[in-house]
């Protein structure tokens, strides 16, 4: 590889990093995925985050189109969000993900799952 490969490959992954990237934005992925699209029910699924928080994560998920934030003229407003097309590219990898964390779980506890 050379170094102007390699530079892009870390580059590229800075790119991944960044779109994903924190303790709660795969997780709220998965759950506007299946079905859990009002703040609430978000929150509801995930009981350490903040308002704050999940807020900003949101906000960071549309950023990288990886969500729309649709807002509905009702009363109270109601505001949804659902993963685009674009997010569904990801999928393949949160399974790589999920996959190698049940392999790295399982070698640090000792424990077969």
């Amino acid at each position: 590889m050379t170094q102007k490969q390699l530079e892009e490959k870390i580059k590229y992954l800075q790119d991944f990093h960044t779109a994903i990237n924190g303790k709660w934005k795969l997780q709220i992925l998965i759950l506007i995925n299946h079905g859990k699209n009002r703040f609430k029910d978000i929150q509801a699924h995930i009981p350490k985050i903040t308002n704050r928080v999940l807020s900003k994560e949101l906000k960071d998920l549309e950023a990288n189109q990886m969500i729309t934030r649709t807002v509905y003229d009702t009363i109270p407003v109601t505001i949804e969000y659902k993963a685009t097309e674009y997010s569904l590219t990801i999928k393949p990898v949160i399974e790589m993900m999920t996959a190698w964390g049940k392999k790295h779980r399982k070698k640090i506890s000792g424990k077969s799952i």
